[in-house]
This record gives structure tokens, C-alpha cells and sequence, in this order.
């Protein structure tokens, strides 16, 4: 029996129980993190390599976003520079890439019968895939895709994360459902090989849902939202996050009322592919540093990629130096005088807290922490890309129906 609207279902941690309260306007899922390896060492110092890798996979994906852009719709990419996207993949050596302190999981459910499936929310990547039937042992401890309603589409699929790592398989279309909402015929990649990253010890997730526009599809295919608001599934063409530290919620068909106090800050998307808005400015120390940046707003990254010389000028203006390697846009500042950092849309200023913004200590050096704003020499896009470390403290509203993406004030 299909669900209304004004259902809203809590999602506990991973394959815990759920319980269901009434919200109007549309349907939330709890989001809650899972931990393992992360950016920061037991004894609170910075994870180097975990860093570069995160570098390294949050790059893959946007090229492979540009790439899939292009594909799509014939044309460039504004935001890529121009012949980067293909010389970037696998350029690095291979480490683990999903450091994550807290990847933010919740659930779907596939198929028929219906099996629920643990899925990362990613918006800035724009496909669904799961571990599929014929997966070999890379896919162990995951549950597996099978479905009587599935209908094989005849295409291969290729995912490439940076690092060596990679997902691939075949496509197909199935029902897909989130706490009663459903996309019929909805497209989704059936994995026949996870690459190492993917794996149970590394990903405790089954699979990854995109939510960014049918543009930078890798299948060319409308997404789960797109196709939950194409088919009428929606109060609203809208849907909402909130991390917290211990659990979050997506709100599908609207947002949630509970969870944010004030108006939202809207900023329009430039062009629908990412979610990419200008950001009005950044502030560092109380002084406007930085304006009319282009950002990505990507719920699937960590922290903040910002171009080299921008970042360079931020930090240059709080009392950062740069450290570690030489190509690598890694910051740091006295640990006993973090820097203030806000980001501000739509006119209105929201800080990064201190103690989000310090990443931890660096290695050789425990009076001295790095920031959480970062880049690398040679940046293959011109565009900025917003994380976690800033999401977490603001309510964002992401709205496909007028192509553009809000910021309020947690309550």
C-alpha cells in the first residue's frame, strides 16, 4: 500500500529499527553517520594521506560530472578548464578514499519484492548504483540487488572515483522507493565489481543515490528525485538536508519546518548539472576576503575545495601558511588562534565554527592545525565545492523546481 505525503519515517543507525511520526508537507528520512577510517589520526592529528585521497576522489567525481556534461548535452562544461578532464584520473597513488569521519547513510528500498538497501545522498554526483546479483567477492557484506520487476537496459556502466577506484556494472530500471515515495521505471546501475574503496571494511553503505541534475548522468538518465517529481510523487520539488552530530534528515517534497529557524538565503544554480550557485563572499576574521565565487553545494564531500590562488589569498588574510607538499593546497594557522571563516549567500554571513573549521594538528608540528579549507596546485576546475564541514551547521533546501538552493539557520 502506497504511503501519503504526510508520512515521515525515522532511520536509526545503519540496520537499526525505524519509527514513524507525522510531518506535514512531505517525507523525511533520519540520516545517521557511520564511522571508519578518518581525516584525523587517533591522537588528533592530521590524516595526510587521508587528506590527499579525499582531495583526489572529490576531483574524480566533479571531472567525472564535467565529463558526463559534456556527453550529455555536447557542450563543455562552463567550470571545467579546458583538455583537464581526462589527464586527471588515477594520478595519484592509491590510498583508501573513503576516509569519512561520518558518511551520511540512510535508506531506500528496490525491487520487487522490495529489499531495503543502505545508500549514501550525494548531490554532487546525479546517479543510483548497488551491489547487483552477479557481483563477485568485492561485494561481500553488501546486500546484493535482485528483483523480479527489473528490466535490463543493455548498457554497460563505468563510475571512476580517483585513485584507481571504480564501480562497475550493467543498467537497468526498477521501481525505487523512499518511505513510500516512488520512481517507476527509475534507472540504476547493477554493480558487477566493487574496486577496493567500495568495499565492506571501507564502505559500510551498499550503494551511493546521486542527486544532481539528469545532465551530468553518467547513464544519461533522470535521477531518483527528478523522476519522484516527474511522476507527481512530491508535495514540493524540493528536498532538504540537516547533519547533525549524531543523526541528520532529508526531507523529500519540501522542508521541514522543525529544523531551521528564519527565512532561507536563496542563491539560483548557474547551470543545472551540480548544484552551482555564486556565493556572495568569504569572510575571514570579520573582513571580506573573497566575492562572487562559483560554488558546488555537494552534500558527498567532506570539506571546502576552493581554487589555489583564492585559498592562498584567504589564508594569506587570516594568518595561514601553506604546508605539507608543494602542489598541495593544504593550510595551517596557530592552533591556539583559529581564524573566524564565514560563507555568505543571498547577503546573510554563516560562520564555519572554530572547531570545525581547525581540521586537527599537523604531524610534525602539534601547535600548528590545518584548515579546513583546501586546494591543490594545477586545479582542473574553476569552481569552488562546498562540504560537510560547512553543511552541518546550516538547514539547505535544495529546489529542482526553480533551480536553486537555500540556506537558513538551524533551530
Amino acid at each position: 500500500m502506497r504511503l501519503t505525503l504526510l508520512t515521515v519515517i525515522t532511520v536509526l543507525p545503519l540496520f537499526a529499527a525505524a519509527h514513524q511520526r507525522v510531518k506535514q508537507g512531505g517525507t523525511a528520512i533520519r540520516l545517521v553517520p557511520y564511522k571508519h577510517s578518518s581525516l584525523v589520526n587517533d591522537n588528533k592529528s592530521v590524516n595526510l594521506e587521508a587528506l590527499k585521497s579525499h582531495v583526489a576522489s572529490t576531483t574524480a567525481k566533479i571531472l567525472r560530472g564535467f565529463d558526463n556534461f559534456e556527453k550529455n548535452t555536447g557542450a563543455p562544461h562552463p567550470s571545467a578548464v579546458k583538455g583537464a578532464q581526462k589527464r586527471r584520473f588515477g594520478a595519484e597513488p592509491l590510498y583508501p578514499f573513503h576516509n569519512n569521519p561520518d558518511n551520511w547513510a540512510g535508506t531506500i528500498s528496490v525491487g520487487t519484492p522490495p529489499k531495503t538497501y543502505i545508500v549514501l545522498f550525494d548531490t554532487g554526483s546525479s546517479d543510483l548504483f548497488l551491489p547487483g546479483a552477479d557481483c563477485d567477492d568485492s561485494c561481500d557484506g553488501h546486500e546484493h540487488y535482485e528483483s523480479s520487476t527489473s528490466v535490463y537496459l543493455g548498457e554497460p556502466f563505468v563510475l571512476q572515483f580517483g585513485n584507481g577506484e571504480s564501480v562497475f556494472g550493467h543498467q537497468y530500471a526498477d521501481n525505487v522507493t523512499i518511505v513510500g515515495l516512488t520512481a517507476n521505471g527509475q534507472a540504476l546501475g547493477a554493480a558487477s565489481h566493487y574496486s577496493r574503496g567500495f568495499r565492506i571494511d571501507e564502505f559500510a553503505p551498499d550503494g551511493l543515490m546521486g542527486m544532481g541534475f539528469q545532465s551530468i548522468s553518467e547513464y544519461n538518465q533522470s535521477p531518483v528525485f527528478q523522476t519522484l517529481v516527474t511522476q507527481g510523487q512530491t508535495d514540493q520539488p524540493v528536498f532538504a538536508f540537516r547533519f547533525a552530530a549524531h543523526e541528520g534528515e532529508l526531507y523529500i517534497g519540501g522542508t521541514n519546518p522543525d529544523m531551521y529557524i528564519g527565512a532561507f538565503s536563496w542563491a539560483h544554480v548557474i547551470q543545472p548539472g551540480f548544484w552551482e550557485v555564486t556565493m556572495d563572499s568569504i569572510l575571514g576574521n570579520g573582513q571580506i576576503v573573497l566575492t562572487n565565487i562559483a560554488v558546488m553545494i555537494d552534500t558527498g564531500t567532506d570539506l571546502i575545495h576552493g581554487d589555489y590562488s583564492d585559498v592562498e589569498m584567504l589564508y594569506e588574510a587570516i594568518g595561514g601558511t601553506a604546508e605539507f607538499d608543494d602542489d598541495r593546497g593544504f593550510f595551517n594557522f596557530p592552533c591556539d588562534a583559529v581564524p573566524s571563516v564565514s560563507l555568505t549567500f543571498g547577503g546573510i554571513s554563516f560562520p564555519i565554527p572554530p572547531d570545525t573549521f581547525s581540521i586537527g594538528f599537523t604531524p610534525n608540528d602539534p601547535l600548528s592545525c590545518t584548515g579546513a579549507i583546501i586546494s591543490r596546485r594545477g586545479n582542473p576546475m574553476r569552481t569552488w565545492i562546498i562540504g560537510r564541514v560547512f553543511l552541518r551547521h546550516v538547514y539547505t533546501a535544495f529546489d529542482f523546481g526553480n533551480s536553486r538552493v537555500g540556506f537558513a539557520t538551524l533551530a
